[in-house]
């Protein structure tokens, strides 16, 4: 009898390097907050920073990093920028976060 070769999954090297260096940016707790946040509606950086007790220099970089993973993109009006979450799959790692770590 021969043997069936198994199937493997999806995916090759470059992908998974790809989907590490975004997970390393998601890997912290400001960040996973903004998620949290973000995903409830937009907010500006001062209402973000405000939250998460960082300065509003801190709080840029850590969404500038999340942006160049296209975790979220940012809308100007008038003199406000407002981010918001332009990766629906965020919904799915923060709900798996909060079923983990923030479930009493």
């Amino acid at each position: 009898m021969k043997s069936k070769k198994k199937s493997k999954p999806i995916g090759d090297a470059a992908a998974f390097v790809e989907a590490a260096e975004c997970l390393k940016i998601l890997a912290h707790p400001v960040r996973l907050r903004f998620v949290q946040l973000l995903l409830d509606g937009r907010f500006t950086v001062g209402e973000l920073a405000e939250d998460s007790d960082v300065p509003d220099n801190v709080a840029s970089e850590h969404l500038r990093l999340m942006q160049r993973c296209g975790f979220f993109t940012s809308e100007r009006e008038g003199r406000r920028v407002y981010y918001q979450v332009a990766e629906p799959h965020l919904a799915n790692i923060m709900k798996c976060v909060e079923d983990r770590f923030l479930k009493s």
